[in-house]
């Protein structure tokens, strides 16, 4: 998104500083008054007591990152025990059953890559502030303010891969997407505020795609099959468009502002898309004409969106105190709103849908959420 979009986002206050201080950002957990009761659905279409996820408990107190308006990316469950985060200038790995907290990449500092491939710097990257990032397949890809891309196996020490996309004003990275390719080879795709998505190998790390678009692109999501992706940014429409050769296939019309997020449902004719007006529409391949649903958010823009592996759920992260969570099998009509606290730094299911994570930036009570599935029990519900 265009940085000179800023003052039309409603949910900033304007008195708000950004800082790189440390010792600002001093938080601590909070969770000693937590209510379930707080989680019941409170909105007309919603059934009351349909909660699908639970609070569980809070891990521990961490340090936030700096959050920037379009920051909404930065948390990444990878089993249903093991989450990544962005902390201040710290990729952080949670292990809720060790109760660990363990830093994987400190980016204050120089980074240089430890394997040589064409394209990297060599000679690295400094006080990287990271913008945006995803964890796949045992791979995380970091991206940067200034355009930079770090990729690092989780399975090997050092950083892999380090390299600038573009050196123009303003080129925010503003999404990354870990994928499988039509050839069955790893990649991921980087969205760019400099109007390109550049799509790259992720053995040998080379570019294979620069995709160039007429607006800033703020998102990009993968079809499972990996032949169409989504392309969101700042313009009223988003597109539909072929992986192999990024000519546009559709345009889908509806949004009456700049999209932030989408994400594909597993069975590879949904889609979901989120906006500043506050709303996430979702789409059929098989009609474009019109959305399906339109899910209205509280306050904010729809700034997160995952659908559950099993394509039972959706969820959908405001900017700050509210994710919702909508079954897909009542057509979206049944929603668990799930009321927080706090700035929105991104939600994450893990693989096999059991946990839901959810970052905090706050001042004060910077936390990481943790939720876990409600599976009924037949055998005690007669008890109750």
């Amino acid at each position: 998104m265009s940085l000179e979009r800023v003052d039309q986002l409603d949910y900033m206050a304007d008195d708000r500083e950004v800082t790189d201080s440390a010792d600002e950002f001093e938080g601590e957990f909070y969770n000693e008054e937590t209510n379930l009761d707080d989680y019941d659905m409170e909105c007309e279409q919603v059934e009351k007591g349909a909660n699908y996820y639970e609070f569980f408990y809070n891990a521990r107190s961490v340090k936030p990152t700096i959050l920037h308006f379009q920051l909404r990316n930065l948390v990444w469950a990878t089993s249903k025990h093991d989450v990544y985060m962005i902390s201040n200038y710290s990729l952080m790995h949670w292990s809720s059953i060790s109760r660990n907290l363990s830093e994987v990449i400190n980016f204050s500092g120089h980074i240089t890559p430890t394997e040589k491939h064409a394209g990297s710097l060599l000679e690295g990257l400094t006080q990287t502030q990271i913008s945006t990032m995803a964890v796949k397949n045992r791979f995380v890809v970091a991206g940067g303010f200034q355009g930079e891309l770090i990729c690092k196996s989780l399975d090997k020490p050092g950083v892999s891969f380090c390299a600038r996309t573009t050196y123009e004003d303003n080129a925010i990275t503003n999404a990354i997407e870990i994928y499988e390719s039509v050839s069955g080879g790893p990649r991921f795709m980087a969205s760019n505020n400099d109007c390109g998505v550049r799509e790259y190998d992720m053995e040998k790390f080379q570019q294979m795609n620069h995709f160039r678009f007429p607006w800033p692109v703020n998102h990009t999501s993968m079809s499972p099959d990996s032949k169409l992706f989504t392309v969101v940014g700042d313009d009223l429409n988003g597109l539909l468009v072929d992986s192999r050769n990024g000519k546009t296939v559709a345009s889908i019309a509806g949004h009456l502002d700049y999209s932030f997020a989408s994400a594909w449902h597993p069975d590879g004719r949904t889609f979901a898309t989120g906006n500043q007006d506050k709303t996430c529409r979702i789409w059929d391949l098989r009609n474009l004409s019109s959305s399906m649903a339109i899910l209205k958010g509280n306050m904010g823009a729809a700034r997160s969106i995952r659908f559950s592996s099993d394509g039972r759920f959706l969820v959908v992260a405001e900017p700050a105190d509210f994710v919702h969570i909508y079954s897909t099998e009542s057509d979206y009509k049944k929603r668990q709103e799930i009321d927080i606290f706090g700035e929105i730094s991104g939600v994450s299911l893990s693989p096999d849908d059991e946990s839901l994570y959810i970052g905090i930036w706050d001042r004060t009570y910077a936390s990481l959420l943790e939720y876990h599935r409600r599976r009924s029990c037949r055998y005690f519900d007669v008890f109750t």
